[in-house]
């Protein structure tokens, strides 16, 4: 039954990893070119929902800040490309190290504490850095950052939004294949168990705080460079980026895919994103529509969209 259950799993992230391959001709196909761009944001957003999984989903460390370092990636972007655009192979290293740099120094406070009181702590931490850009006026303040143009790459035309797109899917590949990797290491392994019983696994003599933190810094710097290719998709830095309601989005992404699931974050990334897109079209009152569809799938699909579409158990 396991076997059969991975089975089906394997085949349905196959499908839907065929189906964003060949999506940008099919765009082309339907004459709906505009979705590209929308489809990019979402592998975008799906790369920021998989690194708070990380945390969430197999460390059980429920943050609302992390739209901060969503944040610090894309102004890193920013100010580097106010003279121009720069080169990516230095502003994207630039902004994973700037966003692991503050998970580091705001990890090790916010690790100490547990439950409500690590929600809250990180929620702050994001506000902080929220309010620091807004009152910037060197960073443009409320009025964020436009930047000139993507940054360059060595052989690809980011200005194209096919390059851009195929980029971004490539990115999240590696990003997914890397998190199985770890997840299914010893590693993984700790972080799964210290969110079960870590008081079991100080015992047996595990540094599960440097566990836990290190998962915080690499989740992180995972989404300094989802806010990278943010700036680069829009080419505009916004100080909404940094507020906690992007948090909260991002972790419905989360939730809504499925938790402790490597594929969930992702098509909840695309299901929240396309439907806020096609609910739009219709009324402006389409978050009165999709808070329902929300609170149905948290109902009937408590393991999230991914577990029930794919018959895929967790993968812990």
């Amino acid at each position: 039954m396991a076997a059969e259950t991975t089975r089906s799993g394997l085949v349905f992230c196959g499908g839907c990893f065929l189906l964003l391959l060949v999506l940008p001709p099919l765009l082309d196909l339907a004459g709906q070119q505009y979705l590209l761009s929308l489809a990019c944001r979402a592998l975008i957003y799906g790369l920021a929902a998989s690194s708070l999984n990380l945390i969430l989903g197999y460390g059980g460390m429920v943050s609302l800040g992390h739209a901060a370092f969503v944040g610090i990636g894309a102004y890193t972007v920013g100010i580097l490309a106010r003279s121009g655009p720069g080169s990516g192979l230095v502003a994207w290293p630039l902004a994973v190290v700037l966003a692991m740099l503050f998970a580091l120094l705001t990890g090790a406070v916010s690790l100490r504490t547990r439950g409500m009181h690590f929600i809250m702590i990180t929620l702050a931490f994001a506000q902080m850095v929220y309010f620091f850009f807004t009152s910037l006026e060197t960073c443009g303040g409320t009025d964020g950052i436009p930047l000139s143009g993507r940054n360059l790459l060595p052989g690809l035309d980011l200005n194209d939004d096919r390059v851009f797109y195929y980029l971004c899917l490539g990115l999240l590949t590696l990003l997914l294949f890397l998190l199985h990797r770890l997840i299914h290491a010893r590693f993984g392994r700790v972080l799964v168990g210290s969110r079960e019983n870590e008081q079991r696994l100080q015992v047996l003599g595990l540094a599960t705080f440097g566990h836990r933190l290190l998962a915080y810094c690499l989740a992180g710097g995972i989404a300094g460079l989802a806010g990278a290719l943010l700036a680069n998709l829009g080419e505009y830095v916004s100080p909404s980026m940094l507020h906690w309601t992007r948090s909260g989005e991002i972790m419905v992404m989360v939730l809504l895919g499925g938790t402790g699931t490597l594929a969930g974050p992702v098509l909840g990334a695309f299901v929240l994103l396309f439907l806020e897109d096609y609910l739009a079209m219709y009324t402006e009152h389409w978050m009165a529509i999709l808070g329902p569809v929300l609170i149905l799938v948290v109902l009937f699909a408590r393991g999230g969209l991914y577990p029930l579409l794919a018959g895929h158990g967790r993968q812990r």
